[in-house]
């Protein structure tokens, strides 16, 4: 019995980070777990950009509500979900997270939370469990499910060298390189045939 875990950002969705970053006109929030593998690290110099600038919860709930999945995203999604079990493990948090879930019909996702002061400011973030994608891809396993896991960026790795089977999707140059054991796809038709191919 198999369950797909896929990452959300990069993979489902654009990064929201990138996305507040174009509309904040502040190129440093650009960086993500694509460039820095210490997510603790990230988000802490995130949040202190946000404070030097002023900016909170809903100045980036704003931006995260012009973006729609990625081109294709929901009906890969649909397809999958109609064959298999599938959640998403994400490091972003419920706050950011709720308006994508329905524009991609609902899926479980697992994932983190902020810290907000009453004047929206984000005070601190709380993970979900240390190193939350392949803690989850254990806990599935120690109940009897086969992991197969698909994601684009260095947090992803974890989950998708865990399972019976994982694949990057849209990941970077270095992270392929770095990885070439792992197969790579571009399209979510391709993932898709692999991921069929491996299910029981």
């Amino acid at each position: 019995m198999e369950i797909v875990c896929l990452d959300l950002e990069g993979v489902l969705v654009p990064e929201i980070w990138i996305a507040f970053s174009e509309a904040s006109g502040i190129p440093e929030l650009s960086r993500t777990t694509r460039d820095e593998p210490d997510y603790d690290k990230l988000m802490r110099w995130r949040l202190g950009i946000l404070k030097e600038h002023g900016l909170g919860l809903n100045e980036i709930q704003a931006t995260i509500a012009t973006i729609d999945p990625l081109p294709g995203a929901k009906e890969f999604l649909d397809e999958l979900r109609s064959i298999t079990q599938v959640m998403i493990l994400s490091d972003t948090f419920t706050q950011f997270a709720s308006p994508l879930m329905k524009k991609l019909g609902w899926p479980t996702i697992l994932c983190n939370s902020l810290v907000v002061a009453p004047d929206g400011e984000i005070t601190d973030f709380k993970m979900r469990i240390e190193h939350s994608k392949l803690s989850t891809v254990k806990a599935l396993q120690s109940i009897g499910y086969e992991t197969i896991a698909s994601g684009d960026s260095y947090n992803d790795l974890e989950m998708i060298q865990a399972g019976k089977a994982g694949f990057l999707f849209r990941s970077t140059e270095a992270i392929k390189a770095d990885h070439p054991e792992l197969p790579a796809f571009e399209e979510y038709g391709d993932l898709l045939a692999a991921i069929k191919a491996q299910l029981s």
